[in-house]
């Protein structure tokens, strides 16, 4: 099978994805208990003040004729009003995303190399010194939760020493790089030590494949072997890890931004639970399962460019 045909294929399937996700999301949402009016009348809880309200916001409306109009926007990116407010959800998401791509994208960016480098390092150097002391170090920071992680940093650097700001001024992290500096740490401690551990296993079995010792036989230089061989094959199970891992960080950022105070997806979705604000919820919800099956569809591209062999005997 061809990248085309496999792409198109994972296309497919992605949208039937994105099609469930989004039908899941407005029915979680909507089966959660209380009612939104009740919520917004307030301290005058008059029930033809409740019911003008479930008016004017379509909440008398049945669900299924409720569903078909959001379904019928998301196309246009007509994710709702919101109840509160009376804003598009749309702003919201506007308001929120600079920080956290800010974040996820910092985070990424300096995953990516680190965990690669750590796991070759670790892979060349099998049983030495440099293995069990970056196996010891990642073992320990995969147990710590990013909460107490985030909390001990904060004592620490931001309190105690005062060497860093424990929390960020406004909106635009890039005009205060020191405050990203915590966060980030938070972002990655535990993924560079999932990533690098599939990183240093697959170059441990690329190397002992008998494409790499064919490569030798033929004369290759060892660094063209190790880098040009090798390691493309051993970053094809390392890739899924990180669709993995970009999933995770809609959550880990939603805890980083809580903790140091940045005003973004995270502290949107904790406000709209808050004032049970449900087109804000169910907005950032599907932006979070879009997301989701979007980054997977690329890493099994990816994957699939990396490994093909891998897929054909599949």
């Amino acid at each position: 099978m061809n990248l085309a045909s496999y792409a198109a294929r994972r296309l497919a399937l992605g949208l039937v994805q994105v099609l469930a996700a989004v039908t899941a999301v407005f029915l979680l949402v909507q089966a959660l208990p209380g009612d939104a009016a009740v919520a917004l009348a307030g301290d005058n809880p008059d029930p033809a003040r409740i019911g003008a309200i479930r008016a004017a916001m379509g909440l008398d409306r049945p669900v299924p004729e409720r569903f078909l109009d959001w379904l019928a926007g998301l196309p246009r990116l007509d994710l709702g009003t919101s109840l509160v407010s009376g804003r598009p959800v749309a702003e919201f998401l506007l308001d929120g995303i600079g920080p956290t791509l800010v974040l996820a994208t910092a985070t990424l960016v300096l995953l990516l190399p680190i965990s690669v480098l750590v796991g070759v390092l670790a892979a060349l150097r099998e049983g030495g010194l440099p293995d069990r002391v970056l196996t010891s170090v990642g073992v320990a920071l995969h147990s710590i939760p990013e909460f107490a992680l985030a909390v001990v940093l904060i004592a620490l650097f931001g309190v105690r020493l005062g060497w860093l700001p424990p929390t960020a001024v406004d909106a635009d992290l890039l005009a205060q790089p020191a405050a990203l500096v915590l966060p980030l740490v938070v972002l990655v401690a535990r993924p560079i030590c999932s990533i690098s551990r599939l990183v240093r296993a697959g170059m441990l079995d690329a190397l002992a494949s008998d494409y790499v010792r064919h490569a030798r036989r033929l004369g290759l230089g060892e660094t063209r072997v190790r880098f040009a061989h090798a390691l493309p094959n051993a970053l094809a199970p390392a890739v899924q890890q990180v669709a993995r891992t970009a999933d995770w960080l809609l959550g880990g950022v939603i805890v980083v931004e809580a903790v140091f105070v940045i005003p973004g997806l995270g502290t949107v979705l904790v406000d709209a639970v808050a004032g049970r604000d449900l087109p804000v919820v169910q907005g950032l919800a599907v932006v979070f399962a879009v997301t989701t099956v979007a980054v997977n569809l690329v890493a099994d591209l990816v994957a699939f460019r990396l490994a093909p062999r891998a897929e054909v005997v599949a």
